[in-house]
């Protein structure tokens, strides 16, 4: 699949993803991408969010492909039951266990427990060893669940600006391989 022939739609976390994260550099040089835009960014509410984003994926006019982010993750995932229109693929950065009681801002364990059904498109699941949102464990356990191609970052933080992952031209890279393997 090429960038022209989908509807890219990138969803970001918890505070939304700055000027300087990739998700904003992808979206700016992506012609079909445009973010799923949240009212509270900063107190997410789990219904509002998801609802956001079913409605942006069933707008879409072309097939779906979700760039996830961190708490856009679990959004996405939560979605998927009530998607209408076709979703040819996610890719999930950073999943963070919306499990854990030690999360912070403690709100964001409203976003869980994460549905643990294989996502009905193909997916791939990217984390580091070193996220503070997350255990290497815990993400690898979800992306299993989902039947998702999981990829190790390595000690990447929680691969965005505040971690040195602006540009991040490595998983640029991956995902213009998953975009190529996806069909229209």
């Amino acid at each position: 699949m090429k960038v022209k022939d989908s509807d890219i739609l990138m969803v970001p976390g918890y505070t939304n993803s700055g000027p300087e994260h990739w998700q904003t550099r992808w979206q700016e040089r992506l012609s079909t991408a445009r973010r799923v835009e949240q009212a509270e960014w900063s107190k997410p509410v789990r219904e509002d969010w998801v609802a956001n984003v079913i409605a942006a994926v069933n707008e879409a006019e072309r097939p779906v492909v979700l760039v996830a982010h961190s708490l856009g993750v679990p959004t996405v995932v939560h979605a998927v039951p009530e998607f209408s229109k076709k979703v040819a693929g996610a890719f999930l950065v950073a999943p963070p266990d919306v499990s854990n009681p030690k999360i912070r801002p403690k709100h964001l364990m409203t976003f869980g427990p994460y549905p643990r059904e294989p996502l009905p498109f193909p997916s791939i699941t990217i984390a580091s060893r070193n996220d503070p949102f997350c255990a290497y464990e815990v993400a690898e356990d979800v992306a299993t669940a989902w039947g998702s191609l999981f990829i190790d970052a390595g000690e990447a933080g929680h691969i965005n600006a505040d971690s040195g992952y602006g540009p991040w031209p490595e998983g640029s890279m991956a995902f213009a391989q998953f975009l190529s393997r996806l069909q229209a």
